[in-house]
């Protein structure tokens, strides 16, 4: 921990984190994956670049987006340590019209206490809006 409070994250936690994170963005359960920010928790993407603030916003949000791709499958192709947490370098198979697009971004993860207080989600959805 650093003298001002925060924490430097390391590969090996980042890889652990994600690895119980992103599993939680598969099979519709938005509750499950809401357990995994904080109260206050500040979540932006391109389809929402203004963010959703709080856990009970960010669960109504899951809740759609989920619905949506509840096949979809998410994994860390490389974690990247900062203070307060991780750049989470993802891939994600999504389920469209019967073919599976492949698709890689990058999201920055902050955490407190274990859990995320924010989370920028970024990619190019030309191909998915495309479909």
């Amino acid at each position: 921990m650093s003298d001002d409070g925060r924490e430097f994250w390391t590969v090996e936690r980042a890889r652990e984190f994600a690895g119980k994170w992103l599993p939680a963005w598969t099979g519709n359960r938005p509750e499950v994956l809401a357990a995994f920010y904080t109260d206050d928790a500040l979540y932006l993407d391109p389809s929402v670049p203004q963010g959703v603030r709080g856990k009970a916003a960010l669960t109504e949000y899951f809740r759609k987006l989920l619905a949506q791709n509840p096949q979809w499958v998410w994994t860390q192709r490389e974690a990247v340590p900062m203070r307060d947490g991780f750049v989470n370098l993802w891939r994600a198979e999504i389920p469209v019209n019967g073919k599976t697009l492949v698709c890689d971004g990058v999201c920055l993860v902050f955490l407190r206490d274990g859990l995320i207080y924010r989370n920028e989600v970024y990619f190019d959805r030309v191909e998915l809006l495309a479909l």
